[in-house]
């Protein structure tokens, strides 16, 4: 199967839904991803990213039950696919292949 590349803010939208277990929809996404990353972000922006998952096969949602502080109103809930998984593990051993080559990474400089 072909790779997909995810950009930053898919993977970290990606690593938020993982963390739920299931129990992830938009709202609490973002503001998990608020603390975690101490990023101005907004619901409409985590909801497109979701929807790009959906698309590339990585989360899947359904709806959730009506609940009684929603008025009634159903959430829409999400998870990880396999494939999100598979995606989120290649990811994480590409970031670990380079920064085990890095010698001091406590003294890592940028030359501009």
């Amino acid at each position: 199967m072909k790779r997909t590349y995810l950009g930053e803010f898919e993977e970290i939208v990606l690593l938020a839904v993982a963390t739920m277990e299931g129990h992830a929809y938009g709202v609490m996404l973002m503001h998990e991803i608020i603390e975690q990353t101490g990023r101005d972000v907004r619901l409409n922006q985590v909801h497109s990213a979701l929807q790009r998952l959906e698309e590339k096969g990585m989360v899947k949602s359904e709806m959730g039950e009506p609940t009684a502080e929603r008025g009634g109103r159903r959430k829409r809930l999400f998870k990880v696919t396999a494939y999100g998984q598979r995606t989120l593990h290649e990811i994480q051993e590409v970031r670990v292949s380079f920064w085990s080559r890095i010698v001091n990474p406590f003294k890592l400089e940028i030359n501009l």
